[in-house]
């Protein structure tokens, strides 16, 4: 029987650690009231400073049986590994939650970071594509 520590069932603590640090680095240079594609914006610009791997506005076709009927552009994905959705309000609506479960079985990715701008701060949620 293996015994699994409580570090290791975090999955991709340190590159979530990165992003989250980015997230709170913009909210605080920036603050709260901006639209969201200044903040997007504002993200690009730090990921472009860090070493991390990503891509923004990225498309993802939706198919059935082998058809495409729609896409999905989602805010980021970074290191191939993870989504990260950034919003602008004080509140999660429950559309959010269902738009990043979408773009992570569209992506297959096993995380995703929900990330709020909020007028208390940056509010975010990690979220597992449990299959």
């Amino acid at each position: 029987m293996q015994i699994i520590k409580e570090e290791q069932k975090v999955i991709y603590k340190k590159l979530s650690y990165e992003i989250v640090g980015i997230l709170f680095d913009v909210y605080n240079n920036l603050g709260y009231g901006y639209q969201e594609k200044y903040y997007q914006k504002a993200i690009e610009l730090a990921l472009d400073r860090s070493c991390l791997k990503y891509k923004s506005q990225c498309p993802y076709k939706i198919r059935y049986k082998g058809e495409v009927i729609g896409r999905y552009f989602v805010d980021f994905t970074i290191e191939d590994k993870i989504v990260l959705e950034i919003k602008k309000g004080n509140y999660y609506a429950k559309s959010n939650f269902e738009q990043v479960l979408a773009y992570l079985k569209v992506t297959g990715f096993k995380l995703a970071i929900l990330a709020n701008f909020t007028s208390d701060g940056i509010k975010y949620k990690r979220i597992l594509n449990i299959k």
